[in-house]
């Protein structure tokens, strides 16, 4: 919750905040619903049932975030918590690029991504289901997060323990969208 709070103090009151990959609604998700109108997007009708009942005026779409079509600049904010990690290495960059489109100028993105630099695989029973999983090294990530038009203001591996699974680690980075002049593109 530390990064999220850093995110909140971030925003302007009231802010248009996307979240991809909500879950159910977990403490992230229902504190960026108490301050900000909130967007959330998840694959699973059952995760966004409870997410519903978690934070009753967010707005939910249930769609695969790799497919879902958004307005250009409609956001100060875009979340993804332990997401990326099931989004092919392939498709990774080209969803950074459209998270850097649906966020306005200077908007700010709070992401996690896998650091064991694997390649798509399919862990064929993880917590009794098969669950897709891809990730780069932490190098490879910020490299990707720079040429899709963020600065990098915070960025750091966090180790957790992964119940049934043992220490996982993830690279937790808060960025900022940069302006046009910023880019390079004046």
């Amino acid at each position: 919750m530390q990064w999220v709070e850093a995110l909140l103090e971030a925003l302007p009151e009231d802010a248009d905040v996307l979240e991809l990959g909500c879950g159910g609604g977990s403490a992230a998700t229902r504190a960026l619903g108490r301050r900000h109108r909130l967007t959330a997007v998840d694959l699973s009708s059952a995760q966004l049932e409870r997410a519903r009942r978690a934070v009753p005026d967010a707005r939910f779409v249930h769609c695969d975030v790799s497919a879902i079509e958004l307005d250009p600049a409609s956001f100060d904010a875009v979340v993804s918590l332990f997401m990326f990690g099931h989004i092919p290495r392939g498709e990774q960059a080209r969803l950074l690029g459209r998270i850097a489109g649906w966020l306005r100028p200077g908007g700010h993105a709070l992401l996690t991504f896998g650091v064991g630099d694997i390649d798509d695989d399919v862990e064929p029973d993880w917590l009794g289901a098969p669950m897709f999983f891809a990730s780069f090294d932490p190098d490879t990530n910020r490299a990707m997060i720079a040429a899709t038009g963020f600065e990098i203001l915070r960025d750091r591996i966090v180790p957790i323990d992964e119940p049934g699974h043992g220490p996982v680690s993830f690279q937790w980075v808060l960025a900022r969208k940069l302006r046009r002049a910023e880019h390079g593109a004046g």
